[in-house]
């Protein structure tokens, strides 16, 4: 299986932290949080990780490397002109893409069955599936109105009444969706999500572990946090 990691961002809310590194390996008891994301993948089979990177991503390479030593394959597309955005990020690393492939954001950590995610994705009759968690607000901002095993709606500026689930962090794509976004061009995957969404082409996967993210300093406490409970 593989699996597309975001890891390109310049990860502004965790200044000063990121000043002088990515938001991949910011440290979490000794190990960079990019390793935790590995050794999960890893243990659900999840063995070619494709690393979209920019921002300091040669220090995420100098690191993993090849990904040999952790147990798995690792390559990497670079954002060297300008950053592309997410949905961006992913068209510029097409030449390294299966037919079918998970997307995970650089900053999630989600500890679910990777293979039952791709399993019912392999069985319904659709380009492109999100992951989904019933959050009701709680986490953050509820987007997706999720229904009878699809999205009916993804929203991420407008506040819809009724919202109670929100993007998990986690998708899997077919190569179809992405050789459908503009080549080169800043692009992402909230627009491509709600424009899936908007023409019934986006189904659902409903997940109940909570997501953890680093994307914030009070994430990331909450994820060290986790990790310290786990042991």
């Amino acid at each position: 299986m593989q699996c597309v990691v975001l890891a390109g961002g310049l990860a502004t809310r965790l200044r000063p932290i990121t000043e002088k590194i990515p938001k991949s390996m910011v440290d979490v008891k000794d190990r960079p949080f990019l390793q935790y994301q590995v050794d999960l993948l890893k243990r659900s089979d999840v063995k070619d990780i494709i690393l979209c990177v920019g921002y300091l991503g040669e220090q995420i390479e100098s690191f993993f490397g090849n990904g040999e030593k952790f147990g798995v394959k690792i390559r990497y597309s670079y954002e060297k002109e300008q950053l592309l955005g997410t949905a961006g990020a992913i068209r510029n690393a097409i030449d390294l893409l299966d037919d079918k492939f998970f997307i995970l954001y650089g900053d999630s950590y989600l500890d679910i069955n990777y293979k039952e995610v791709l399993d019912y994705f392999s069985k319904v009759n659709y380009p492109a599936l999100l992951v989904v968690y019933r959050n009701e607000n709680k986490w953050d901002a509820s987007n997706v109105i999720f229904n009878n095993g699809f999205i009916e709606v993804y929203d991420k500026e407008k506040q819809i009444l009724g919202v109670k689930h929100i993007d998990y962090g986690l998708s899997v794509l077919s190569m179809g969706v992405i050789e459908d976004i503009p080549k080169g061009v800043p692009y992402d995957l909230a627009d491509l999500y709600k424009d899936l969404s908007s023409r019934k082409k986006l189904a659902g996967y409903e997940v109940f572990n909570r997501f953890y993210e680093i994307g914030s300093k009070n994430g990331l406490k909450e994820f060290e946090d986790f990790i310290e409970e786990r042991g």
